[in-house]
């Protein structure tokens, strides 16, 4: 059983492993009726992951997809598999729409990025919090019926500190969130610092940030469990979903939130001279490409001057971009004010066109506003280049 002696604890006395909370490690939250209710009833389900590596791998993912299936064997289901490598709740919050909301109403919903927040991202708590509740409120906005389920899953930075009695800032951020708006978590991180310290798992057989197969079984059955159990008792006959509510009042974790997060075209920009849409020669480019982005047209620059327009609606800006080893700067002026510098490059450009989202501001107030973005004469020492490489604009 996933539920160790330390997950009993909680429920009594605050161990040190436990202290950001007295919950279990799989903690159900609200309800999970309505995705059963439609599964059963209709013969149809849409089931969505979203996350970094973990969910794009061969993982817990396609595990929970097969208990699914044979849970419902005559439910007809549609994946949806959004994990993208390296991404962080900030991307996710403005590809959510295009990714997977595009995709028709979801019954079922899986989101893993507490890694990604950390380690790629670095972010602090407010970037946690605006990036989960960004794509919760969405999620509630595009169909309130979705049954939503919150995994954190770990890196050795943040077992270390669950093992000394700390907790990881993007889970602390996350777990705000999911208590907030009730939805279950899935706290594997925990789970494994507990079963590690009473010494009936190993970092190795888990297999790491990565997870292996065992390390993902455990993430799985954690996953079937709680839902096995909220759906123990039969259906009854007249069973309705119901709109998960909002909380009353309706006062966001933090109302800067990515919950108008979208993406906008960035042929939409007016370009000035050195800038070009287009796919990039990516052979003749140093550092590791990503098979999905090799083929789609680019907002590029290399020249140090070249300037960008656009007009946009909302409270937040920035850019959905790749940077590589010869990832650049942009200075950025927002409604004719001062210009300010961005570093696009990344600790990981050096050997990978890396994709990460650059917030330029996420406190303008709410209304049309116009963006200059113009490659900096400076850049990061460790970069060879000046390149900007624009896969999206992101608003909020």
């Amino acid at each position: 059983m996933w539920f160790s002696r330390f997950a009993i604890a909680c429920l009594l006395t605050v161990h040190p492993l436990c202290a950001e909370a007295e919950e279990q490690n799989a903690q159900l939250r609200g309800s999970v009726a309505n995705s059963r209710i439609q599964f059963e009833k209709t013969g149809k389900g849409h089931v969505a992951f979203i996350g970094g590596s973990i969910t794009e791998m061969n993982g817990y993912r396609p595990m929970v997809c097969e208990f699914l299936q044979k849970r419902f064997p005559d439910t007809e289901f549609a994946f949806t598999a959004a994990g993208i490598s390296s991404t962080c709740s900030t991307t996710g919050a403005f590809r959510l729409s295009s990714d997977v909301l595009s995709a028709g109403p979801v019954d079922l919903f899986f989101i893993e990025f507490a890694v990604n927040d950390d380690q790629d991202a670095g972010h602090a708590r407010r970037e946690c919090i605006r990036g989960l509740e960004g794509i919760i409120r969405q999620c509630r906005r595009h169909n309130p019926n979705m049954d939503i389920v919150v995994t954190y899953f770990v890196n050795p930075g943040m077992r270390d500190l669950l093992e000394q009695g700390k907790v990881p800032v993007s889970i602390e951020a996350h777990a705000t969130v999911a208590r907030h708006y009730s939805i279950p978590t899935i706290h594997l991180a925990r789970e494994v610092a507990e079963r590690i310290t009473a010494d009936t798992l190993t970092w190795k057989v888990f297999g790491g940030t990565h997870p292996a197969p065992a390390g993902n079984r455990i993430c799985a059955d954690m996953i079937e469990e709680m839902l096995s159990t909220a759906w123990s008792d039969p259906l009854p006959a007249g069973a309705k979903p119901a709109a998960h509510p909002l909380p009353l009042p309706d006062r966001p974790v933090d109302a800067g939130n990515y919950g108008d997060g979208r993406f906008i075209d960035p042929a939409k920009a007016d370009l000035g001279a050195d800038w070009k849409l287009h796919v990039p020669d990516w052979k003749n480019l140093p550092g590791g490409k990503r098979g999905r982005f090799t083929t789609v047209p680019l907002l590029c620059a290399t020249q140090p001057g070249a300037v960008a327009t656009l007009t946009f609606s909302g409270r937040a800006i920035g850019a959905y971009l790749l940077a590589g080893p010869d990832a650049g700067a942009v200075e950025v002026s927002i409604d004719d004010g001062p210009f300010h510098r961005h570093d696009l490059f990344h600790r990981f450009s050096r050997g990978l066109h890396y994709p990460r989202t650059v917030i330029f501001d996420a406190d303008l107030k709410s209304g049309e506003h116009t963006l200059r973005v113009r490659i900096s004469e400076t850049k990061n020492a460790a970069s060879k280049g000046h390149a900007a490489r624009i896969l999206q604009f992101v608003a909020n």
